[in-house]
């Protein structure tokens, strides 16, 4: 599903965000990207969504290479994808469906599908009961749930969730990470970013990165 063939992004002549990074990841898969802060792992998962391309080697992502996608064919690229990043960046002008429905809404589809699918994905994160309230009467916890819930509301067959636990207590971290693992269990292909140790104690597969370079977990 996600491949990385002697990828290497170099910003300047010194700085390299990754070095020479080749990685498989299956189809259906959850794997972890663990490392300090600085070690690759947000510019990885950039690659992963075409925000950032390779400076040499290949990013592959269902077949296709990064590289070589044009720029309208990368909301296409993205429709696959479910984005979750640590800043929620929730509308806070409208309530929690109408943010988990935009996703839905932009590419088209019609409303009364686009709530029934947003209400089905606010109910797999234990939200549906808040469905009329506003961002900023949720908790920490509860916004990046409700983040989760607009990422898989497109039924993407990639999820990736950068540090998606930062900031959180142990319970709201944890009810992120079974929400996560949830839609892992239905098939969909996880990356989760984390430099939270307890969260990595559960971990199946873990991919260690250190200085822009894979160090653990490549194959």
């Amino acid at each position: 599903m996600i491949a990385f063939q002697s990828v290497s992004k170099q910003y300047t002549h010194e700085a390299y965000a990754l070095r020479d990074v080749t990685l498989d990841i299956a189809k259906g898969e959850l794997v972890y990207l663990a490392g300090p802060s600085g070690a690759g792992k947000s510019t990885l998962m950039k690659m992963v969504a075409a925000v950032e391309r390779p400076s040499s080697g290949k990013v592959l992502v269902n077949g296709q290479d990064i590289g070589r996608i044009n720029k309208a064919g990368i909301p296409f690229l993205r429709r696959n994808l479910g984005l979750i990043f640590q800043h929620q960046r929730l509308l806070n002008d409208r309530h929690i469906l109408a943010n988990v429905m935009l996703p839905l809404l932009v590419t088209g589809a019609p409303r009364g599908q686009a709530e029934g699918r947003a209400r089905a994905a606010l109910d797999k994160v234990g939200l549906l009961d808040r469905a009329k309230a506003m961002p900023l009467e949720l908790s920490g916890g509860e916004q990046q749930r409700v983040a989760v819930a607009r990422a898989i509301v497109n039924r993407p067959q990639i999820i990736l969730a950068d540090e998606p636990t930062a900031n959180l207590d142990r319970v709201a971290a944890e009810r992120v990470i079974d929400a996560l693992h949830a839609f892992h269990l239905a098939g969909v292909t996880c990356v989760i970013s984390t430099h939270d140790e307890q969260v990595l104690d559960a971990a199946g597969r873990v991919i260690r990165l250190e200085h822009g370079q894979v160090v653990e977990g490549a194959a």
